[in-house]
């Protein structure tokens, strides 16, 4: 699949590097992988403003549509906008899941679930570590 910022693997690591990103961003962002749970900064973080990409900086989350899910991971019950999350399929590790990926760059962002408790019954459970908060 092809996005329309595209960069090769040291590329992205010196931007989380000049970003200051959490050590975990290439990882997660890159190769799909997994923040621990309650680990990352935004997980009990309910300010005001707009959650980003931390490799492009597309608009994905407002933080009203930010909640508690118990789960350890910071979850939100709606994208910001039909375009500002992409998502497939993921079969790995002997599930069906749907992952959650920036449209724009193609980072991992996490998952989405149909378990959310509003009314959009979602539940979109993000790794901090793929996040960049800009406060309102």
């Amino acid at each position: 699949m092809t996005y329309p910022i595209e960069k090769s693997d040291p590329e992205w690591k010196a931007l989380l590097r000049a970003k200051g990103a959490e050590p975990a961003a290439f990882e997660v962002t890159r190769h799909a992988a997994t923040e621990r749970p309650h680990a990352g900064k935004y997980a009990d973080a309910f300010n005001a403003g707009t959650y980003r990409c931390i490799c492009c900086d597309k608009p994905l989350f407002a933080s009203d549509a930010k909640f508690d899910a118990g789960c350890g991971w910071p979850s939100f019950d709606r994208a910001l906008d039909a375009g500002a999350v992409a998502t497939r399929s993921d079969r790995s590790h002997g599930m069906l899941r749907t992952e959650a990926l920036c449209p724009d760059c193609g980072a991992h962002l996490g998952h989405l679930f149909d378990d959310g408790p509003t009314d959009t019954g979602l539940r979109y459970c993000m790794n901090s570590a793929s996040l960049h908060f800009t406060p309102e």
